[in-house]
């Protein structure tokens, strides 16, 4: 299957660079069954919930994971973490005018040091001087399509309202729509809610390059799924309930576990899944989402989930409607 089918046109305008008033954002609801699209609002969240169904959301936090430094030489060099492997050490990726070696040292305002260790194909096995320095040197790692240096907004509201677990370089995205007022009036309505943890790498930016899809390498992220969770969402299946899985993080490692185990396993582990079309999904029955990037892993989900004639089609409606794209953008409703 080729990559370039995942094209589609997006005047850049429509990119958003500044969030608004969280749970303000616009919803296009796509309705797999009758083939049709509404534009509405993410208010109206709840009139297409119900009391059978179970939102499953992803509490992971972004962490401030890019690191501005510079070699002995004065050279600039990004890092941006990835992974922690130990107290002191990360994986991580890195920028600069010429690739880092083994050996390279990298100095922070704070103090903080660094030692590149070596390298496995992209990625970099860096060693930090002080743990408890490392987050303080960071700033908020925007995504490349936000064309600005981080604000104090973004502090916030690059985190969802349920943030808790620290260790994503990017924000679930589709969960920053949610205010707790909005939550508070789902369970008020008996709309069921769980939570699990998927740290998001930051492969979520990165469009896949290779010429056929089937070719393109997930990277394996870290979940955790606590016991609470796995039994809510294990007894709504079995008693025939929607799973509306918030975001494509969530949607995953629900499904990397039905493949895997077929049902869902409490504990920690880690999903390099690769969801395109011809996936059957076993767990997910509605999924609220983003816009998506051209090419990207997460638009190849949203189709196989879908229908790639249906999911292109409401892309396109979004692009003539003036939605809002990307992490900052508008929300859509597959179900």
């Amino acid at each position: 299957m080729r990559t370039d089918r995942y094209r589609y046109n997006l005047p850049r305008e429509f990119i958003a660079q500044y969030p608004l008033d969280r749970g303000r954002d616009r919803l296009l609801v796509a309705d797999r069954g009758s083939l049709k699209i509404e534009h509405r609002r993410f208010e109206d969240l709840g009139a297409f919930l119900t009391p059978e169904d179970l939102l499953v959301f992803n509490d992971t936090r972004v962490i401030p994971a890019r690191l501005m430094g510079r070699k002995k030489t004065g050279g600039r060099v990004e890092v941006l973490l990835v992974r922690r492997l130990a107290p002191e050490r990360w994986s991580c990726l890195l920028r600069a005018s010429k690739p880092s070696r083994a050996g390279a040292e990298i100095f922070f305002e704070n103090g903080l040091r660094a030692t590149v260790e070596g390298r496995d194909e992209e990625f970099f096995m860096v060693s930090f001087s002080d743990p408890g320095k490392v987050l303080d040197a960071g700033r908020i790692p925007l995504p490349p399509y936000i064309d600005r240096d981080p604000e104090a907004i973004d502090a916030e509201r690059y985190q969802t309202v349920y943030a808790r677990e620290e260790g994503s370089v990017a924000a679930p995205t589709a969960g920053l729509h949610f205010t707790p007022e909005v939550m508070e009036n789902l369970r008020a309505r008996g709309v069921g809610t769980a939570f699990i943890t998927l740290h998001v790498g930051p492969g979520t930016f990165v469009p896949v390059k290779t010429e056929e899809v089937e070719d393109h390498r997930m990277h394996a992220e870290d979940f955790v799924v606590p016991a609470e969770a796995a039994s809510a969402i294990n007894s709504a299946m079995a008693e025939g309930k929607r799973v509306v899985a918030v975001g494509t993080t969530t949607t995953r490692v629900l499904e990397y576990l039905m493949a895997t185990h077929g049902e869902i396993v409490a504990g920690t582990g880690a999903a390099d899944l690769f969801i395109y079309e011809g996936f059957r999904f076993k767990c997910v029955g509605a999924l609220l989402t983003n816009f998506h990037l051209p090419c990207s892993t997460l638009l190849m989900l949203v189709t196989a989930f879908g229908g790639y004639g249906f999911i292109m089609d409401a892309y396109r409606s979004a692009v003539e409607k003036e939605y809002r794209f990307f992490s900052y953008g508008d929300a859509m409703l597959i179900i």
